[in-house]
Formats: C-alpha cells, structure tokens, sequence
C-alpha cells in the first residue's frame, strides 16, 4: 500500500484554515481552537506536574537519572515530553495566531511583547511561587524565560519566508551539540555571561548582591519553537492529509533518534552504556541531556510528540474534554500549580518534621535531610493538585473562548 504526501501550500488559505477548526467554534464570537493541539498540550502540562511535585516533596539526596532506580528514572524521564512539545506547540499556534486576519507587523508586536511580557512573570511571580520570596538576590531563568526569549526571537524570524524559519529552526536543533566544546570559562565579562545564556547552564552575576542561574539556555529552544511555526500550514491540510504528514514526521524523528543513539557517534554529550541489567541498559540509552537539550533529547521527545498530535486527531470523550481545558490555559495552570504544591509543601513540612523556614528563600532541592515522601506519595500529592486545579482552569478556558479581549491573549 502506497502513501502520498501532499505538498506543503506556500501561503495559506483562509478556506483552508476552516477545515482544522473545532466547527462548534468556526462561528460566532468565540476563537477557533484546534483541539489536538490543546489535548497535547493539556497533557504535557498535567504531566509536567509530577516533575515539580517531585522537587517539592522527594527525600533530598536522591538521583532522578540514577539508572538503577527505574521508578524514580522513569517519574523523571517521562516529564521530558513537556518542555519540547509545548515549546514547539507554541510555535505552532503562532503561526495559527498569525491567520486570523492578522499582518506580519500585527504577528511580530504580539510575539514581541508577549514574550516580553513572559520573562518579565518568570522573574517575578513565577519566581515568587518557587520561592517565596520577593528578595533580589537570586533570579533563575527556567521554561517560561526560554518561552518568552523564544518568542522575542521568533518575532523577528516571522520576517523572513517560511523555508527560512525552517532551515532555521532545523540547522539549531541538529548542529548545537557541535558548540558542546565551548565554554563560558573562556569568555570573559559580557560575553561569558551571553554563552551561558545562550548555551551554557551554570550561575552568573548581574550586579554586585544579584545572581542569575540560567537553567535554561536558549539554544536551541529558538530552534524549536522556530521548527513549530514553520510546520503551521500543516495543520491547515485537511484532516487526513494532516495525519499522514504528521505521521510520516513523527516517525522519521523517532527512527532517527533510535539510530543515532546506537551510533553513540552524535547528539548528546553522554554516550549510552550496556549493563548487566536489560532494563538498566535501555534506561541508560533513554537517558538524554535536558540542559540545554542535546538533539537526541529533542528527538526523543518531539517525534513521539508528532506522531501523538496524529493520533489526537480522532480522540473524543470525556477523559479528552478533560485534558483540553488544561491545555487552553497553560499560563493559568502554570503558575497556580507551583502556587498550590509550594503551600502544601509549606504545611507538609510543618506537620512532618516541624520546620518551613527553608521553603521561604531557598530552592525545592535544599530540603531537610528527614523530609519526603516516598514516590507513591508523590503521585497521589500530584494527583490531588491536578483535580483540585480544575475548576479554576476551566472557569478561565470559558472565559477565554467566549471573550476576546486583547489582553486575554497574554494570559
């Protein structure tokens, strides 16, 4: 059995565009969602609270890429799919952004500002959520900073003709390993404090009281929302070619993160070794570099990501209506989670082993040496907070589908 692929349209059509849409959603006020998009991103984001649960509740000493631990790796490792799929999903709905009767100028101010606008919550409220604290000493520039950077990037690149983004956004995810061997130690000043922000995870200094841990570089963060944008017009196919590009995509990252990994030749800095242990073993090959993301990470995650948004296409039900309000309001969910999980962590500690001062100004990881849950109770600590979270999430996605104020697009 033979499969076609359609080319690509080079400039979107409005007619086009309405076949992707929820049709409940294609009139009126309300703005068109697609609901695959949501469901993945829903689920990365309901995902991506088991990691942070984890940094607020674990025992303190214990490894997440120990690979004689298969539950604790496992708890980890599965959390990887959140940060690249919802960076590339978002550069999708950028371009999706731009088709709704919007310029280029319109496109890039939005991009431009919003990623502003960003960075500017990573550095204050999301910082005060992990910390509890409103000092200035210490700022740490995680996800919401790569979105934001990304997107000011992005800005600038919608400029250029699509094949560009894409060349673009490819080049950065396949030869940024090649940059492994430069270090911030050989710069100095300004220059040093650019590679490990661009590059480079490690602690700076901004002032003479003020540091900056940059947990997230930007390469190639930029790469991969600039990858998302550029495969936009995708989702304007109908539904059937959409999935065959999705599926052809998705498989050849996947295939191609298998064969390169067992090369051992490219696309991480650790090679995989064998054990004694079959499991040990695959758990080591599966054991890829998040910062910055190596290649072989972003293959890992992004083609099982593609090939998911393919097989969203025909889900339904109510566990999917479930997922989706999550997705629609990722900000929203976000911010309130680490909210929720850092005041449960505040009266855990209280009533466990008497001492909360260290939740207020320090990091999840410097934890008292008696503290912690063990994992089944991390798990049913997430779960809680996921269910208790979602009325609020769907209280805001309503409101965000049936009103169209412009700032509700920051949100």
């Amino acid at each position: 059995m033979s499969v076609s692929f359609e080319p690509l349209p080079a400039v979107p059509a409005a007619a086009d565009a309405a076949v992707c849409l929820n049709p409940a959603q294609a009139s009126g006020t309300a703005r068109p969602r697609l609901d695959s998009i949501d469901l993945l991103r829903g689920l990365v984001m309901i995902i991506m609270a088991l990691d942070h649960t984890r940094d607020f509740f674990a025992p303190s000493g214990m490894n997440p890429r120990d690979v004689a631990e298969p539950a604790l790796f496992l708890t980890r490792w599965i959390t990887h799919f959140c940060a690249p799929a919802f960076i590339f999903l978002a550069g999708v709905s950028a371009y999706l952004y731009g088709l709704r009767g919007r310029t280029t100028a319109e496109l890039s101010r939005f991009l431009l500002t919003r990623g502003f606008w960003l960075i500017v919550i990573e550095f204050t409220l999301v910082k005060f959520c992990w910390r509890f604290t409103v000092d200035t000493h210490l700022f740490v520039a995680q996800v919401i900073f790569a979105i934001g950077a990304s997107m000011v990037a992005l800005s600038l690149l919608v400029w250029l003709p699509r094949w560009a983004v894409a060349a673009f956004g490819v080049a950065m995810m396949l030869g940024h390993n090649l940059l492994d061997g430069i270090k911030a130690e050989q710069f100095s000043g300004t220059a040093a404090f650019a590679w490990h922000v661009l590059h480079q995870q490690g602690l700076v200094s901004i002032g003479a009281d003020t540091k900056l841990f940059v947990l997230y570089p930007l390469i190639p963060w930029i790469g991969v929302m600039a990858a998302g944008y550029a495969l936009g017009p995708v989702f304007q196919l109908d539904r059937a070619a959409r999935m065959r590009w999705l599926v052809l995509l998705g498989a050849v990252v996947t295939v191609g993160f298998v064969a390169l990994r067992a090369s051992n030749l490219y696309g991480d800095p650790a090679p995989w070794k064998s054990y004694d242990s079959t499991v040990a073993t695959i758990l080591s090959f599966l054991n890829c570099e998040k910062y910055p993301p190596s290649l072989l990470y972003l293959a890992m995650t992004l083609g099982p990501a593609l090939l998911l948004l393919a097989a969203f296409e025909h889900a339904r039900g109510r566990v999917v209506d479930w997922v989706i309000v999550y997705g629609r309001v990722p900000l929203l969910y976000y911010v309130a989670h680490l909210f929720l999980l850092h005041i449960l962590a505040v009266a855990f500690s209280g009533a466990t082993i008497g001492e909360v001062s260290w939740l207020f100004g320090g990091l999840p990881g410097s934890k008292p040496a008696s503290y912690g849950l063990a994992l089944p109770g991390v798990y049913a600590i997430w779960v809680m907070v996921v269910l208790a979270l979602y009325p609020l999430c769907r209280w805001f996605a309503t409101i965000k589908q049936q009103r169209r104020e412009w700032w509700l697009s920051y949100l």
